[in-house]
């Protein structure tokens, strides 16, 4: 019988393991890159980009068509008398049939508009390089997106072992205090002032899991997966983010002028914001190309044409012809579309220089935040190791009735806490130096392609 039921334990915690799915960080960057529905759009994008340089291209080019003609008639006329010098003749009747067949192959070429097909040669190229750049960008902003999910279910899967054990230890304490009590070595208010923080600790237990739920739903919402499906997630650090602990973030830091330009040189968005400032340049001057004459091509092509069609090539027309046209007047028009394309490369200037700011920023922002991080993270390790021994030294002299309950009471929350602010501290940490590396255009997303 026992050997039955340990059997039966097993298949069930196998069963249960199996309907697991473990999701490591790499994992679910990857599904990320995947799935994201704003990055399938963007590479979407990228296929009109490219369509669009192409037609630029083909502006310069002649457009080239071929015609091909074929006619049938058949003519029946009746007979007829006719008088001529009173004498009366007959005409008979006639059929007339014709075939008529002709080919040609005409082209038209642009060849001066103003130089506004160069420009937008060159505005075309810039807008797909930049859309190409805003696509790397937004590889990297899912990345880092991604670990910072990531990091908050594995940070409050860590609080919420912080809450277990506390329940735990509180337990053990309410069984000890109620045992003293019947010996008389503890007082009733002491029963019951245990029984509330047990209750407490389990409250902040339940507050616990609830956050992990919350923290694993965000990120399976933001992969794509259904909220519902059941994943496990790494339960200790790794090498890696030892390592990242361990290192000092501060000493990336150099002079920060100098770190902004290494940013501005990296990052994809800043690139992109360049591109389409010089795209909406040559916006500009395609528009001023309305100011000048254009010269087309006019009723240029060549064209065979016969009775019979073995006789096709022996009739042929060559023709070439130049058109001049020499803009006027035009109601405003190509001022007002000059206009507007300064004005939109104005913006983008804006756009550019505010890009940069942001930079600037976002690097001092996170440098002081890196500060307090580190500070944060020393101080709370000590803090850790202070508490636990002040918990151990309250319980023992409660144990040995040189205590009050109060004591271990105030000692244990002091430790929780201390313990609860260390994890915040050390994930903190860890997505700082994604943030980091974000903020540096230095985050890797290649790897997870």
């Amino acid at each position: 019988m026992r050997f039955l039921t340990s059997l039966l334990l097993i298949l069930i915690l196998s069963v249960a393991t199996f309907g697991q799915n473990v999701l490591t960080l790499d994992q679910a960057i990857n599904i990320a890159l995947k799935r994201n529905t704003t990055l399938q759009k963007s590479v979407n994008s990228i296929k009109s980009s490219e369509s669009n340089y192409k037609a630029s291209l083909g502006a310069l080019l002649p457009t080239i068509g071929a015609d091909g003609l074929w006619s049938w008639s058949n003519s029946t006329q009746q007979g007829s008398s006719v008088a001529i010098n009173g004498y009366v003749f007959n005409v008979p009747s006639s059929t007339t049939e014709t075939r008529t067949y002709s080919a040609g192959v005409n082209a038209n070429w642009t060849l001066f508009d103003g130089l506004s097909n160069i420009a937008n040669i060159s505005q075309s190229k810039d807008a797909l390089e930049s859309a190409r750049m805003l696509l790397e960008n937004l590889k990297q902003t899912i990345v880092f997106q991604t670990i910072t999910y990531y990091y908050a279910v594995v940070n409050n899967q860590q609080l919420l072992k912080v809450q277990i054990d506390n329940v735990t230890m509180n337990k053990k304490n309410l069984e000890t205090i109620v045992e003293k009590n019947k010996l008389g070595a503890a007082t009733l208010a002491d029963v019951y002032n245990q029984q509330v923080q047990e209750g407490t600790a389990e409250l902040g237990q339940i507050q616990a899991e609830n956050n992990l739920e919350t923290a694993k739903s965000n990120l399976l919402y933001y992969l794509g997966i259904d909220v519902l499906t059941n994943y496990t997630f790494a339960d200790s650090l790794t090498d890696n983010e030892q390592d990242i602990l361990n290192s000092n973030l501060s000493t990336k830091f150099g002079d920060l002028n100098d770190l902004a330009q290494s940013a501005l040189s990296n990052r994809s968005d800043y690139k992109s914001a360049i591109l389409d400032y010089e795209a909406a340049k040559s916006g500009v001057t395609s528009a001023e190309g309305g100011y000048f004459p254009s010269i087309t091509t006019y009723n240029t092509g060549y064209n065979l044409y016969a009775n019979q069609l073995s006789d096709l090539s022996k009739s042929r027309t060559l023709s070439m012809g130049l058109s001049l046209n020499i803009p006027i007047f035009n109601g405003f028009s190509v001022d007002n579309s000059v206009q507007a394309a300064e004005v939109a490369a104005m913006n983008k200037k804006v756009d550019m220089d505010d890009l940069k700011r942001t930079v600037k920023q976002n690097l001092q922002t996170t440098y002081l935040s890196v500060l307090a991080a580190e500070k944060s993270l020393e101080v709370n390790k000590r803090d850790v190791l202070s508490t636990g021994e002040s918990l151990r030294i309250a319980q023992e002299k409660y144990s040995l009735g040189s205590g009050t309950l109060l004591d271990v009471l105030i000692a244990n929350s002091n430790d929780t806490t201390a313990k609860t602010n260390y994890i915040n501290s050390e994930f903190q940490y860890i997505v700082l130096n994604a943030q980091l590396k974000f903020y540096l255009g230095e985050l890797d997303y290649k790897s997870f392609e």
